[in-house]
């Protein structure tokens, strides 16, 4: 099934309008925007100052994704992170009020114990401001998916490589070059649109597989290192902007040179301090002149 039962649009009044001139997106709206064939654009943000970014640039969907353990708290894999570091930075990105449609990643072991886990965990995001929650893998997930979409809580579907599978999976590799695993991931993307998820990110796998998927799908697939041909596309917001240092993945493209920029910035910055020249009379408060009398003649 198709899940909301969205019939294609006659046309696509929101396209390109800034955010602050924007009503809030909701799915109905993703799905008018998918079947009109608009693409969909998906970021990153893990905290307030990263979500006004975001949002005012005007993207879709906001993701408060797991990758924080990696992008901002210093792990190696996303495995560490917790469902109390997720609620964090959710609860900081909420706090924007975003236009764009919010969507908080259910980390390692929030949604592989118990149904009842699952629903606790997820439902706790929405308590805190997320209109949806993504969770990565295919059939086995399955009962969690269905779980969640009784409780009206929408789910956004996650395949290919999925992070949290780093270890059974040898490291963070391409996936479905292989005959079965492509008929695999296929059929999977097929059970999570049956399942009701409104949507699904393809990670990491070949471009042409994911065209196969897209064109069978009904729904919107959110692409990152999977080529051109899904219906939109998602990165780190630190990818984007350049702010991590060393070479950046195949599937990126920096659109600035962030941590060279804001390096030389604070270098500079720190050049003027340690020479005297910050701060001066721009950056300083100056007493009343009578007041500045009375201090002069004030003796201990």
């Amino acid at each position: 099934m198709v899940p909301y039962g969205f019939d294609p649009p006659s046309g696509d009044p929101m396209s390109h309008q800034p955010a602050e001139t924007r009503t809030h997106v909701t799915l109905p709206q993703l799905h008018t925007w998918h079947h009109a064939g608009r693409k969909l654009v998906m970021v990153t943000a893990y905290d307030a100052a990263t979500a006004r970014i975001a949002d005012a640039a005007g993207v879709d969907i906001i993701l408060v994704g797991d990758s924080v353990g990696n992008v901002c708290l210093g792990f190696d894999n996303t495995l560490p992170v917790s469902m109390a570091m997720m609620n964090h930075h959710l609860e900081a990105v909420a706090r924007t009020r975003p236009t764009a449609l919010l969507v908080a990643d259910m980390p390692y072991l929030s949604f592989h114990l118990s149904v009842e886990d699952t629903l606790r965990n997820a439902g706790g995001f929405l308590q805190r401001g997320a209109q949806a929650v993504k969770l990565e893998g295919g059939a086995k997930r399955l009962p969690m998916i269905h779980a969640l979409i009784d409780a009206e809580i929408p789910v956004m579907g996650h395949l290919g490589l999925t992070p949290q599978s780093v270890n059974p999976m040898g490291g963070f590799k391409v996936q479905g070059k292989h005959k079965a695993d492509a008929l695999q991931l296929l059929e999977d993307a097929q059970r999570l649109q049956d399942a009701g998820c409104f949507g699904m990110v393809l990670e990491g796998i070949p471009a042409d597989l994911a065209a196969r998927v897209t064109e069978t799908v009904s729904i919107p697939t959110i692409g990152i290192g999977a080529g051109p041909h899904c219906s939109g596309q998602v990165l780190v917001f630190h990818d984007v902007l350049g702010l991590l240092p060393g070479t950046s993945p195949k599937f990126v493209r920096r659109y600035a040179e962030g941590f060279q920029d804001l390096r030389a910035a604070l270098a500079a910055w720190a050049e003027d301090v340690r020479g005297g020249g910050f701060p001066d009379g721009r950056e300083s408060y100056t007493l009343p002149e009578g007041l500045r009398s009375a201090l002069s003649q004030w003796h201990p």
